[in-house]
């Protein structure tokens, strides 16, 4: 197959690397113009304690994000992990747990691409990526974020850096590390948990009738705005130092009761937005069914399966990780209140369980519920409560 008439032919050279395996690790990935050698785009992160594995899938995950925006015709991947080009390009089966849903998560990029391949190349031939996955771990040991361009500099709010995945055993060779556990109330922290204090909006009309409520502005009706007080009047002794919301109207209209309570301002992060439902937005479950009946089922057995024209589960999985980042960077150590919806408040309890993609079917999250994450920076996270309604009246 040749490119599609004026597309361009993009290169993709990902890294990662851990300095101890496990230990403090971190990815690049830059994406080249394939003709001319122009670099149009560089990532990195240090992603705290993982495996090579866990960095390299890091990297590669990165690096089809940076083509992706850029439109491209072809990709062409070129990474120095045997194991991840083997599995990646199907020959090796992914068999370790842990490593399946970044696979997953990865794959899932790649079918939103027009074509993509991938080849092994030398460390040698990949010192771009390896040297930009070694900026970020020395940033990190500083206490620091990478930026594009190789700057720099502690975190704050505004970061955009793409941070990558929990750490997990390694894979493939070698035998797993032991997996430190944490027993809640047990074990003493060597620094404070980043506390998230993860609360659904308010009631609006298509939350009434149980509609597909994704992007759209919908308003909160008067008890959905009395909800959004509730919740305001609970966490205004909840020492949160920042309040973290979805762009959509629902959402920012029940954070704004929330940081009015506080006394803060409301940050608005684009990747806790709810998931894009497409042609299925407004329509109530038995409407979809008789609609488009091999659509839902396909969305039903796969989360990497859109509807029409809308958002799959694991994209909104890769935003929504990236978002937690965003928000553990910003304000680690601190609790934070972060205003959201059904599938990203899912996505992230599931991250903090550890548990596989099909248990966002096992959740069930009312209106205006209040769930608790603390995420600590030497070990797993620790669900400390989910879907508390206690607030509201009954």
């Amino acid at each position: 197959m040749s490119p599609e008439p004026g597309g361009r032919r993009l290169v993709v050279e990902a890294d990662g690397g851990s300095r101890g395996n496990p230990g403090p690790a971190g990815y690049g990935a830059v994406v080249l113009d394939a003709v001319t050698g122009e670099v149009l785009a560089e990532r990195a992160a240090g992603i705290g304690r993982a495996t090579n594995n866990v960095a390299e899938y890091g990297g590669l995950i990165a690096g089809l994000t940076a083509a992706l925006e850029l439109d491209p015709a072809e990709v062409e991947v070129r990474m120095d992990s045997k194991l991840v080009v083997e599995q990646m390009s199907g020959r090796w089966q992914v068999k370790h747990p842990a490593m399946k849903p970044l696979a997953a998560e990865a794959s899932a990029l790649v079918r939103r691409l027009p074509r993509v391949r991938f080849s092994w190349i030398p460390r040698a031939q990949n010192s771009h990526a390896d040297r930009l996955a070694n900026e970020a771990m020395d940033a990190a040991a500083r206490g620091d974020v990478w930026r594009e361009g190789g700057d720099s500099g502690p975190p704050d709010a505004a970061d955009t850096w793409l941070a990558s995945h929990e750490p997990t055993a390694s894979l493939a060779g070698t035998p797993p590390a032991p997996a430190q556990n944490r027993l809640s109330g047990w074990m003493d922290p060597s620094a404070p948990p980043t506390t998230t204090l993860l609360l659904r909006h308010g009631q609006t009309v298509l939350s009434i009738e149980k509609r597909f409520s994704g992007v759209g502005g919908q308003e909160l009706t008067e008890v959905g705005l009395a909800q959004a007080a509730a919740a305001a009047a609970r966490l205004a002794s909840s020492g949160a130092v920042a309040v973290v919301s979805s762009p959509v109207r629902r959402a920012r209209q029940t954070a704004s009761a929330v940081a009015q309570a506080l006394g803060l301002e409301v940050h608005v992060d684009e990747g806790l937005r709810e998931t894009d439902f497409g042609d299925w937005e407004g329509h109530t479950f038995g409407e979809v069914k008789a609609k488009w009946p091999r659509e839902l089922d396909a969305w039903l057995a796969d989360t990497a399966v859109a509807p029409p024209f809308g958002e799959s589960f694991a994209d909104t999985a890769t935003r929504v990780r990236q978002a937690r980042d965003r928000v553990l960077s910003a304000y680690g150590g601190q609790r934070v209140v972060v205003v959201s919806h059904v599938t990203p408040i899912k996505t992230l309890l599931r991250m903090a369980l550890d548990a596989p993609p099909s248990a966002l079917y096992r959740m069930h999250l009312d209106l205006a519920c209040l769930s608790e994450v603390q995420w600590f920076a030497d070990g797993p996270a620790v669900v400390r409560s989910m879907n508390d309604t206690g607030h509201l009246s009954p």
